[in-house]
């Protein structure tokens, strides 16, 4: 009890900086093998360090796959989803908070159960039915498909983040006259806003990343409906891969990502570490 103290300002960044590390060293190795040719990154015993750095592999790989194209439609779907999330998700969270009904608990259950299965334990019966409605290959059917996957997250999300809110507030925006969808937009959300960009950068990511469904309804490369997880699958062949061109591509597909966390991460820090009381 008292040595702790006096080593806890050394230990907890030492700690932390460990975690860092071995979470960035694979990102670490596959920017030093994108500027290695295809024989070093073969060679025995490995190169840690290129001996000849191959600047050209970032830009060769923008003709070796369609990257603008594969960038602009990951970015139409998961933006699209993830809106289309927010707009069903929310207010289904904020009338379960504020509303005691029958079934109230069964919906709620149900929400947390359909979190148990996973895309590619119903790939088949997915691509059934959006077979049945014409949606192969269609913007419209891959973004209903990935939102519908990420309602139940968003929903207990921010189910809670509205049950912590202290009631008082809502009691005196009622006694203005705002009605409950004012309430909701004017009131509520400013309050639950860490909440709100915890919701919209999770379902963001699982969107961007999301593979099995898209490989399924959403790929047909001669009419550029492809997206970009499926289209870095390409790389890789059954006699050879590009693993230069692969992991040049795997890193411009985190760039996204990396600046929309940047952009909201004190948010997201403030989502995740809510309490009860606000």
């Amino acid at each position: 009890r008292r040595v702790w103290p006096r080593l806890r300002p050394v230990m907890l960044p030492l700690a932390g900086l460990a975690v860092a590390v071995f979470f960035l060293a694979p990102y670490a190795v596959m920017f030093l093998a994108s500027f290695k040719d295809g024989a070093e990154l073969y060679a025995v015993p490995a190169t840690y360090l290129p001996q000849h750095w191959e600047w050209s592999n970032w830009t060769n790989v923008w003709d070796v796959l369609p990257l603008t194209m594969l960038l602009r439609n990951s970015l139409i779907i998961a933006a699209a989803s993830t809106a289309l999330v927010l707009v069903i998700a929310v207010p289904a969270a904020y009338y379960t908070a504020r509303n005691r009904f029958a079934g109230r608990t069964g919906f709620l259950n149900l929400v947390l159960v359909t979190q148990v299965l996973a895309p590619v334990a119903l790939v088949v019966g997915i691509y059934q039915e959006v077979v049945y409605v014409d949606g192969v290959n269609q913007y419209w059917a891959i973004v209903v498909v990935n939102a519908a996957f990420n309602l139940a997250f968003v929903t207990w999300i921010m189910n809670g983040q509205f049950a912590g809110v202290d009631l008082a507030i809502e009691e005196a925006a009622m006694m203005e006259g705002l009605g409950p969808m004012r309430r909701m937009l004017r009131i509520m959300l400013p309050v639950v806003r860490p909440g709100l960009v915890t919701a919209l950068v999770f379902t963001f990511i699982q969107v961007w990343n999301e593979f099995v469904i898209s490989l399924t309804v959403f790929n047909d490369p001669t009419h550029d409906r492809v997206t970009l997880p499926v289209g870095i699958q390409q790389l890789v062949g059954l006699n050879q891969t590009n693993y230069q061109y692969l992991f040049v591509a795997s890193l411009i597909a985190t760039v996204p990502v990396v600046v929309l966390f940047i952009t909201v991460e004190r948010h997201l820090v403030g989502g995740l570490t809510a309490g009860s009381v606000k």
